[in-house]
């Protein structure tokens, strides 16, 4: 998983970079702090030990610093409570912020005895955004329901996580075994995608499977699809299987377990270009393109939270547009998720059937990308020297002593802090689309035109019958909209370009949320087309 994955890698970075002279590790059992000396002299870091437990807290206040792996610092503070709320600062980062646990936690810094010397890091400015609005909500509920007046909260920098780029360097000799491991020939343009092949809870590929297609059928060029990750379950892996084989019939696909190192470093040593079209609210930053950068690659991403700090469009590679609905408009899948009649991996799920990629600029991307081998050498030359400079662990690490230092400092002059208000109703609980806002490119607006991508209703009738029958779509049916509202909206929408709201007078008034999210859902499938100039 993501934040394991991003946990040992910080913890390879700290003992590379961290300007210290001796080490403090919190256990919950003395006996596993033996693991952390291990590491440490492992890296080469021979600096003295400090073993803290639960039995010994005070001692924290030699150290001056806790830094948490998760945003869930609501607990360490209260226990700081204890010896004085001044007596040292605690940091937190946010990984996921989704679950029902992370909204939680977020929420409980409200109440929680957190202060302003404190501070939970937020990996991309989507996430911090997401997370000042879950605070909002909560602090504005509490004044509405309590006359609060005051909220003491610790700061949410930005900092994004790092890398080991030097993990991802591979030379030409590699590359080619690589390939020819694999039955790649020198005409063949490869595409990666690496990470958690999880349609529901990670990036529904339905998007770059119909976009590698269209390129290769315009292009002429004929590619290969390595998917390195691995599926959950059989279930899932027939999913993939069956929507790529009907919607890029053309691209070779090969799947390795992304699980096994070895496998991992034939993906990336393999590939020409890499691919991820996230459109899940469980993803905050995403790793795997600054992975591909400092491997070299030109990457093809959604302009999508955590990229959209990290790729330059145009430059590292291509951020590929996004829609979804405006707040308002899922309120009912958050009380889902809150009543437990949906688990968190349907809540993604369901939320995610209702984000769109934007299909044809995808196919753009990769059809100049098929054809221009310098062009691929030029934006991952250009993203290879980004990774270095900006997001390797030796660039990283001091941002975090930064930080730190500038904590303990506030600390120390016991300055306090202020965050204005704001309302909602279940504040831990927000409609995705309300709490997420920050991570698309634009929202459906009544005034947002569309147009319908076939040449007539039939055939755009027929691509959706095949479509509903794929796993990876038809597992949202309860929050899909019914047959006879589709058929409905793509009429209207085969006139010419047409208003979301001239689309949605065909449906009844009472119907006005769920007839905005299926103009999503038709986007996503690419049967509508926003029309260029609008709702981008």
């Amino acid at each position: 998983m993501g934040r394991n994955a991003a946990g040992e890698s910080f913890l390879r970075g700290f003992f590379e970079h961290a300007t210290v002279s001796e080490f403090w590790v919190q256990v919950e059992n003395a006996a596993h702090s033996n693991q952390f000396t291990d590491a440490a002299r492992l890296a080469g870091r021979s600096e003295p030990v400090n073993v803290v437990d639960r039995n010994s807290l005070a001692s924290l206040g030699r150290s001056g610093m806790v830094y948490f792996p998760g945003p869930g610092i609501s607990v360490h503070a209260y226990q700081r409570g204890t010896h004085g709320h001044g007596s040292w600062s605690l940091c937190g980062i946010t990984h996921t912020t989704s679950s029902a646990r992370a909204m939680d936690a977020l929420a409980e810094l409200v109440t929680a005895p957190v202060q302003p010397w404190d501070a939970v890091i937020c990996t991309s400015r989507a996430v911090q955004d997401n997370v000042r609005r879950v605070l909002q909500a909560q602090a504005d509920y509490l004044q509405e329901r309590l006359g609060i007046t005051r909220v003491v909260l610790p700061r949410f920098p930005v900092i994004p996580l790092g890398v080991h780029t030097q993990d991802f360097v591979f030379t030409e000799s590699r590359k080619a075994d690589a390939r020819r491991s694999l039955g790649i020939d020198g005409e063949e343009v490869v595409v990666l995608f690496m990470g958690r092949l999880s349609f529901h809870a990670k990036a529904h590929p339905l998007a770059m499977y119909q976009a590698i297609e269209a390129a290769v059928r315009h292009s002429g060029k004929r590619a290969v699809l390595v998917e390195c990750g691995w599926h959950a379950n059989d279930f899932i892996a027939k999913a993939f299987a069956e929507a790529a084989a009907t919607a890029c019939p053309d691209v070779r696909v090969v799947r390795l377990d992304g699980r096994k190192p070895d496998a991992r470093g034939l993906a990336w040593a393999s590939a020409d270009i890499f691919c991820s079209l996230s459109d899940n609210i469980q993803e905050t930053f995403g790793i795997t393109p600054i992975e591909a950068m400092a491997a070299g690659l030109p990457v093809v991403v959604s302009d999508w939270d955590g990229y959209r700090d990290t790729v330059r469009h145009e430059i590292d590679g291509f951020r590929i547009p996004t829609l979804m609905p405006g707040a308002g408009f899922g309120s009912d899948l958050a009380l889902r998720h809150a009543l437990e009649i949906d688990t968190y991996d349907m809540y993604c799920g369901h939320t995610c059937a209702f984000v769109a990629v934007d299909v044809p600029a995808a196919t753009d991307a990769f059809a100049r990308l098929f054809a221009s081998p310098e062009l691929r050498r030029k934006l991952g030359a250009a993203g290879q020297s980004r990774a270095r400079e900006l997001f390797d662990w030796a660039a990283i690490m001091p941002r975090y002593e930064a930080l730190w230092s500038e904590l303990s400092e506030i600390r120390r002059s016991r300055s306090a802090g202020e965050l204005k208000p704001a309302g909602r109703a279940w504040p831990a609980r927000l409609d995705p689309f309300d709490a997420f806002a920050a991570y698309p490119t634009a929202q459906l607006t009544p005034e947002t035109l569309l147009c319908l991508s076939d040449s007539d209703v039939d055939t755009a009738w027929r691509r959706i019958t095949a479509y509903r029958k794929l796993a990876m779509v038809n597992f949202a049916k309860t929050v899909l909209p019914p047959e006879d509202e589709i058929r409905q909206l793509i009429e209207a929408a085969s006139q010419g370009a047409c208003s979301v709201a001239c689309v949605a007078d065909v449906v009844s008034p009472s119907r006005r949320i769920e007839v905005s999210r299926a103009i999503i859902w038709l986007v996503k499938l690419d049967i509508l087309r926003i029309v260029r100039g609008t709702g981008r």
